[in-house]
């Protein structure tokens, strides 16, 4: 099975008009970001032109969202990851987690299947911040609770392509 197929059947994403060297290129930016489309052009053995061609097509479809710098928050001094489940009246998700994504601490909102209706990942420089947050997400009108784990170590965090 190709890297085409793998990325079709995990994802149901609409490859068709995708091939083994978009996924190439996707693969190559999703670990440097900065690579020109001339290093790209060696890399993959096709021209700059077709590069560039090829990666505003993706942007222009949306596969390609962005470009970011991926951060070490710890070495800013977002020592605590919070991964905080919230339960919540039916009906009232999307606008409880609208307002929680516009918390600098959140770093992703999911809904989620389970005893929890939402997951919450926040990373924070002080239980003090942490304990403020919660009692934030607590006082949501139409949320029913919330659990929360901190992360005792992180053996991995990546967002880099998936294989």
């Amino acid at each position: 099975m190709n890297l085409y197929n793998i990325f079709k059947y995990l994802f149901d994403l609409n490859l068709s008009n995708m091939d083994d060297k978009d996924i190439e290129i996707l693969k190559h930016l999703s670990v440097d970001g900065r690579q020109s489309a001339r290093q790209l052009s060696h890399r993959l053995g096709v021209s700059t032109v077709t590069i560039l061609s090829r990666i505003k097509k993706l942007e222009e479809e949306k596969i390609i969202k962005g470009y970011s710098v991926r951060l070490n928050h710890e070495l800013l001094g977002f020592d605590i990851t919070a991964i905080i489940e919230i339960k919540t009246n039916k009906g009232k998700m999307l606008d409880i987690e609208n307002e929680i994504a516009k918390n600098d601490s959140v770093i992703a909102v999911y809904d989620i299947t389970g005893d929890a209706d939402m997951v919450v990942i926040a990373k924070f420089k002080t239980r003090e911040l942490l304990s403020e947050f919660i009692k934030k997400i607590s006082a949501i009108s139409n949320v029913e609770n919330t659990l929360t784990h901190l992360v005792l170590n992180t053996i991995k965090e990546d967002n880099r392509l998936i294989e």
